[in-house]
């Protein structure tokens, strides 16, 4: 199956048990976006997490005035954390810069696996605190840029 060998070898799942990674895959759907293609819109209901397998995507924080990157994602990236919590509005818009392909996995069904399989649950909430962590620092550094503060080591 090759959302077997995507989730295996993607940088959010790699490391997972074998059992883990196969627990994914029957829930993941590959998906495309063609370039410029408005992915997920800020302040909409949450419903997808995606894993990017090629291309990249752009985060865009919006405001009725102005849009700002915060951060562009490519292959081993994910975006759509906000799926997995209940009733939750997406945070921030996403747009395929470019072709790009992800693989889908239904904000429901992997609540639900997280439930089922407590272990997954925790590792899956561990690595998505890492990504939610990185988006806040990416829109620091952003914020910081568009203020005029000279930013450096941003490693």
């Amino acid at each position: 199956m090759a959302q077997t060998d995507e989730l295996r070898s993607h940088r959010f799942t790699s490391g997972l048990a074998q059992g883990q990674i196969a627990s994914l895959a029957a829930l993941a759907h590959p998906v495309e976006f063609e370039a410029d293609e408005l992915i997920l819109r800020n302040g909409q209901r949450s419903r997808a997490f995606y894993l990017v397998t090629s291309g990249s995507v752009v985060v865009e924080l919006c405001a009725p005035q102005y849009t700002v990157t915060v951060e562009a994602l490519g292959a081993g990236r994910v975006f759509g954390w906000s799926a997995l919590l209940d009733q939750h509005d997406t945070l921030f818009q996403v747009r395929a810069r470019e072709r790009t392909t992800a693989l889908r996995l239904e904000g429901d069904a992997l609540k639900e696996l997280c439930r089922t399989d407590p272990a997954l649950g925790a590792e899956i909430l561990r690595r998505t605190l890492q990504v939610v962590a990185g988006r806040v620092k990416a829109t620091e550094l952003r914020f910081a840029e568009m203020c005029g503060v000279r930013v450096t080591g941003r490693g």
